[in-house]
């Protein structure tokens, strides 16, 4: 792609995030949206061929589709009460209901998600990064100003959708691409499960799960996997990276002592706070399929050494030319940071 090109893109998907999650305005948030979902769809196609093309249309539709019920709900809301901001008093249940789909339906939430892992699938590493995790923060700011107004019901019962669906469809999965699009769904549903009783929180696993996520995906990069295959021989090209990309690995699935832990604990205290206790023990065995795939790929990485792995020529290492100036800034708070949990929570 044309860097001069390549820069319009991404300072417009940047612009668009920025304007959603600053404004106020009903209109402006939608329009920030809008130049968020159009500028990244050049990103999806970067590598022209069939399978980006079908994933940036999945992702066109999807996304379109939740924009129109987003517009429609606005509309209604602008109807029955006469306000366009977003942090208005809704008289009426059907706006706050239909923005929740519809945020739901761009957040890729279950049983909205379906387009998920295909556009994951079917898109670069980079493009992929950024979809799940750069391409969440607007929706779920305009989720953050209406949060008062979210049926809290709908939204347990989305989350706990979200949890199940992205356990179980991880479990048969060899992409790379589609264990992380799944991966995604679920700790979507787990970030969205306490919006509407304490958003600190979801701010908190907002930050660790971009964090890890962006650790798991620059590593794969760095050693060209896509596929549990190729992800085999990563002991061969990088050996270095064998003991980070397991930890990066267990941190996504929540064990102590790593970060990924510290999100899920607050999580679950909140909601048995709130005198909740049937949707935690569901979020805790979901989260142990969860786990399970992670635990596959790590025996894949670490644990197996398959017999003609050192007879292919390209598998021996070489000089690696992609930067690698974050990732061990990265992989160090993705796996060190429980410790310093009191910290980090008394931050108001």
């Amino acid at each position: 792609m044309n860097p001069l090109a390549q820069l319009i893109i991404y300072t417009t998907v940047i612009t668009g995030t920025l304007i959603t999650m600053l404004s106020s305005h009903w209109f402006l948030a939608w329009a920030g949206l809008e130049m968020n979902m159009l500028a990244f769809i050049p990103t999806l196609i970067k590598k022209t061929n069939a399978r980006s093309t079908e994933a940036a249309t999945k992702y066109f539709l999807a996304q379109s589709t939740a924009s129109m019920i987003l517009m429609m709900a606005i509309i209604s809301n602008n109807l029955l009460s006469g306000h366009w901001t977003t942090t208005t008093n809704y008289t009426n249940q059907f706006p706050p209901l239909a923005m929740t789909i519809a945020l739901a339906m761009k957040l890729g939430m279950a049983p909205f998600h379906f387009w998920v892992p295909e556009v994951t699938q079917g898109t670069p590493l980079t493009s992929g990064l950024l979809l799940l995790t750069w391409q969440k923060l607007a929706p779920i700011s305009i989720m953050y100003q209406i949060h008062p107004s979210i049926n809290t019901h709908i939204l347990l019962i989305l989350s706990t959708l979200s949890i199940a669906v992205g356990s179980w469809g991880g479990l048969n999965q060899t992409q790379l691409r589609k264990i992380l699009g799944y991966s995604s769904i679920t700790h979507t549903g787990w970030m969205m499960m306490t919006l509407t009783y304490n958003p600190t929180i979801t701010t908190l696993y907002l930050i660790t799960y971009i964090t890890l996520t962006t650790t798991m995906f620059l590593t794969l990069n760095l050693n060209s996997s896509t596929t549990t295959l190729t992800l085999s021989n990563t002991w061969n090209k990088s050996t270095h990276l064998m003991p980070l990309m397991t930890s990066t690995l267990l941190s996504l699935g929540g064990l102590p002592p790593l970060t990924g832990f510290l999100p899920k604990w607050v999580t679950i205290q909140e909601l048995t706070m709130n005198n909740n206790f049937i949707i935690p023990t569901i979020m805790i065995t979901m989260t142990l399929l969860n786990l399970y795939f992670y635990m596959r790929l790590i025996y894949t990485i670490s644990l197996t050494l398959l017999p003609t792995s050192n007879n292919t020529k390209m598998t021996w290492q070489f000089e690696n030319t992609k930067p690698t100036l974050f990732i061990p800034a990265l992989i160090t708070i993705s796996t060190l940071l429980l410790p310093i949990s009191p910290l980090i929570l008394s931050i108001p």
